[in-house]
């Protein structure tokens, strides 16, 4: 009896070794499958949603923008979240939402601030030759 108890028990560890290889086995590919997702999907999206917030935070007056249904226009007004376009040569205006805006094609410089400063090169006088 004391060798089929010892059998038994050698199985028993044998197997808790086991159940823990493959439960890693199962959960390490699991855990990688969740990093490539949120590295290839997640993350982009996340950044493409900034940018376009950004976006649509610095509409200005003046600005030309193309809205999601195709419309072109030059904004005339803007308020918290509507925007007051003009269309076309017979001057039509169209009140849309901020985020029916998809891209704003006026492009803004940048503040002087915010630009680095380039430092002067000093011209050297030339060496006299004797």
């Amino acid at each position: 009896m004391n060798l089929t108890m010892l059998l038994s028990e050698a199985a028993g560890a044998a197997e808790g070794a086991a159940g823990t290889a493959s439960l890693l086995t199962l959960v390490i590919p699991v855990l990688l499958m969740v990093a490539i997702f949120y590295f290839l999907i997640v993350r982009p999206e996340k950044k493409r949603n900034k940018e376009m917030q950004n976006m649509l935070n610095n509409i200005q007056v003046a600005d030309e923008v193309i809205t999601n249904g195709g419309i072109i226009g030059r904004v005339l007004s803007v308020k918290e979240d509507t925007v007051l376009i003009e269309t076309g040569s017979d001057r039509t205006k169209i009140r849309v939402l901020k985020s029916a805006i998809a891209k704003n094609n006026t492009v803004h410089e940048a503040p002087a601030e915010a630009a680095p400063a380039k430092p002067k090169k000093k011209k050297e006088k030339p060496t006299e030759i004797k």
